[in-house]
């Protein structure tokens, strides 16, 4: 197995630091794929038990000026690398207004992704800063339960609000429930909402608009004014709202009544797949 590669523009660098931000305040852990077309950001705790799930997949001609890589055979031409999310995160947080930053997997009496930053110094020399990530390699064995999950057909579909918005109401809501209620209809409306013995609250979304593809597949059999919900832990989308350091073009939020709901950013280099399961 071999991989290295390169990034020399100043925009796809602070892009990629941005986007291993957010993985790290998704997940502690997570797995890196790298392929020769693109590199995954994965987190597949089981929905079933009540984890989340995540596959972020970068297009890596939109990031690298250089890029190399062997996988583990000419038929499974893939890495799969188990790391800490924080560790890349501040690593590459050393790399504001670098020249140049390489990453390649090295074996220093352990597995390694070595991320070597070039920084400019007063004086206009370059000096190199050079950061050790442990990885642990997962055989080819266990790749089966680390593949792009499939997104079930969801009830309703729709577009989000404002993701800042919706974190600012979130997190008011969560001072008064553990619990969140989210419902949509295909007529463009989405509430929040939150129920105790004391209180009720919603938070009421009105012309959100609903993706054509997804409205013309459930129109033939479903009212577009009955509303899908499902019951979530606030915390977890919490979580999710509150990691977001990249900017989405499209955000849809899929619900499947009282079982998930699925969220699908896409950023013209970075497209985010996450689900939450239904409390139970």
């Amino acid at each position: 197995m071999k991989f290295r590669a390169k990034i020399v523009d100043a925009a796809c660098l602070n892009h990629f630091t941005r986007v291993s931000a957010m993985i790290a305040k998704l997940a502690k852990t997570c797995t890196l794929r790298i392929s020769p077309q693109k590199l995954n950001f994965i987190v597949s705790d089981k929905v079933a038990n009540g984890g989340v799930s995540m596959w972020c997949e970068l297009e890596q001609e939109n990031f690298f000026s250089e890029f190399q890589m062997e996988g583990v055979s000419a038929e499974n031409n893939a890495i799969y690398l188990e790391l800490l999310s924080e560790n890349l995160s501040r690593a590459l947080k050393t790399a504001q207004n670098a020249r140049a930053l390489k990453i390649k997997l090295t074996n220093k009496h352990f597995p390694c992704l070595t991320v070597s930053i070039e920084l400019l110094s007063v004086s206009s020399s370059s000096r190199i800063v050079t950061h050790d990530i442990p990885v642990k390699v997962i055989p080819r064995k266990l790749w089966k339960d680390l593949q792009e999950p499939t997104v079930p057909v969801s009830d309703v579909s729709i577009y989000l609000p404002v993701l800042k918005t919706m974190k600012s109401i979130v997190e008011k809501m969560k001072n008064i429930s553990n619990h969140l209620i989210i419902e949509a209809n295909l007529s463009g409306e989405l509430n929040l909402k939150i129920e105790t013995e004391l209180v009720c609250v919603t938070t009421h979304f009105k012309d959100l608009g609903n993706p054509q593809s997804a409205s013309a597949d459930a129109s033939q059999d479903r009212d577009p004014e009955q509303m899908a919900e499902v019951h979530i832990d606030i915390r977890k989308l919490l979580q999710f709202l509150a990691g977001q350091q990249v900017n989405p073009t499209k955000a849809v939020c899929n619900i499947v009544s009282n079982k998930i709901i699925h969220f699908d950013l896409l950023h013209e280099d970075v497209s985010l797949q996450y689900f939450i399961p239904a409390f139970s």
